[in-house]
């Protein structure tokens, strides 16, 4: 029996959520037994696009992407980045209507400036907890019904520290927030303190390979009182190593036999170092 995302929300037990990158990746996902996918923007960036999970794919390119992906997997529930919102206040609340009304039933959004970076890259900048807790409150305004679930995430550990990640979670609820998204805690304990201080609130453990945060099981994720074991980006990592085999032997070329690349390789096939560095150039002059 298929559930909504609210429903799960609140049914006993810790939510796996796989990360699908198109339309056939979570089919396959919802094939292999998940009750709800989510979208995740670095795949969508690189699969879709041939480009990193650095804010170069607009509103209106993702809002395609989960309007394809929802129709595929529906009635199963898509969870969907949003990103930061594409812009302020206003540029939330539109972007939330269209979510709505492209399927998804939770949209994703962080407090990272634009252009926006991924979580487990290094560089990364927040915007102002204020302007932050003012998108939410945009986010949660403008869902047309309060099914549709608002995942608040804060980038702070990184540009800040712990701390200012916690207060920053307290803030986002306040604002409307449904679900928290602390990102990148650096250990165990991190994990525990965040989970301690949010007990109650549904909770995401964003679980990245090579990563920041460690890569704990979902039942010891549970036991500490997460509600959500997101693995964004497993599949994307397999698949491209998948690609690389079929290719290599199409081609009559050679591939490292392995079971997924690394984020870092990830990151060099699509060109990342290429893009800051042309970043880096225009801003010298």
């Amino acid at each position: 029996m298929v559930q909504s995302f609210e429903a799960l929300l609140k049914a006993p037990g810790i939510l796996v959520l796989p990360g699908a990158f198109d339309a056939l990746s979570a089919r396959i996902a919802v094939k292999s037994g998940a009750k709800a996918v989510y979208m995740t923007g670095f795949g969508v960036a690189g699969a879709g696009f041939g480009v990193p999970d650095i804010g170069l794919v607009n509103a209106e390119q993702m809002t395609e992407r989960v309007r394809a992906i929802a129709g595929s997997v529906a009635p199963v529930p898509l969870i969907a980045d949003g990103d930061n919102g594409h812009g302020g206040p206003l540029n939330v609340a539109r972007l939330v209507r269209a979510y709505e009304q492209s399927g998804a039933q939770c949209i994703q959004l962080e407090d990272q400036v634009s252009p926006k970076r991924c979580g487990h890259m290094e560089g990364k900048e927040v915007i102002p907890l204020a302007e932050a807790a003012a998108k939410i409150r945009a986010a949660s305004e403008a869902r047309t019904s309060k099914a549709f679930k608002i995942m608040a995430r804060t980038d702070a550990r990184a540009t800040h520290d712990l701390d200012e990640a916690l207060r920053r979670g307290e803030a986002f609820l306040k604002a409307g927030a449904d679900i928290l998204f602390i990102e990148a805690p650096r250990s165990e304990d991190e994990l525990a303190l965040v989970a301690k201080t949010f007990s109650g609130t549904p909770l995401v453990a964003n679980l990245v390979e090579d990563g920041k945060t460690p890569m704990l099981s979902p039942e010891a994720l549970q036991q500490m009182g997460y509600k959500i074991a997101l693995y964004p980006i497993s599949a994307l990592l397999a698949a491209s190593a998948a690609l690389e085999q079929v290719y290599a032997k199409l081609l009559g070329t050679k591939a490292e036999a392995r079971a997924r690349i690394t984020f870092q390789q990830y990151n060099e096939i699509v060109g990342l170092a290429d893009f800051l560095a042309t970043a880096k150039r225009f801003e010298a002059h």
